[in-house]
């Protein structure tokens, strides 16, 4: 695989990152359970790590490598409503569509793994996307444990 490629496959990442941690940051400001707020400031600052490895790994590979998220792509990437479900919404809700934002990053991270990356890329990209998997459990099962006890 050529550096563009590489660089391209890689910055998708990096916007995929910075919408997450905009939306896990936005998501934490409407969530009304402290532990919730915690964990989802937890998760932003996680995909700001994230997205600052990738962007090293961009620049080690002779790349430009993004530097936030783009609207175009915050549509693709499911975290473009989270502003307006967090406005007087339930957690359910709330948790709900960060779920849906962490289905659109797994996918991401799953394209990205059937791409033929270098080593120190392709090293990077499993070990984080286990945490995505990790953290879009964890917020889907907060998720189901929020219908049961609301419903």
């Amino acid at each position: 695989m050529q550096n563009d490629n590489v660089i391209s496959v890689l910055n998708n990442l990096i916007e995929t990152c910075k919408d997450g941690e905009n939306g896990f940051r936005t998501a934490a400001e409407g969530l009304t359970n402290p532990a919730y707020q915690t964990k989802f400031r937890e998760y932003a600052s996680q995909r700001g790590d994230f997205a600052r490895a990738l962007q090293a790994e961009v620049r080690t590979l002779g790349g430009d490598p993004e530097t936030s998220g783009t609207v175009s792509g915050s549509l693709h990437r499911g975290w473009i409503d989270i502003k307006s479900v967090v406005t007087g919404k339930s957690d359910h809700a709330i948790l709900a569509e960060a779920e849906r934002g962490e289905d659109i990053a797994k996918a991401a991270y799953d394209a990205a793994q059937k791409e033929t990356l270098p080593a120190s890329a392709a090293a990077l990209v499993r070990q984080q996307a286990g945490q995505v998997r990790q953290v879009h459990d964890a917020v889907r099962d907060a998720r189901d444990m929020e219908k049961v006890t609301t419903h």
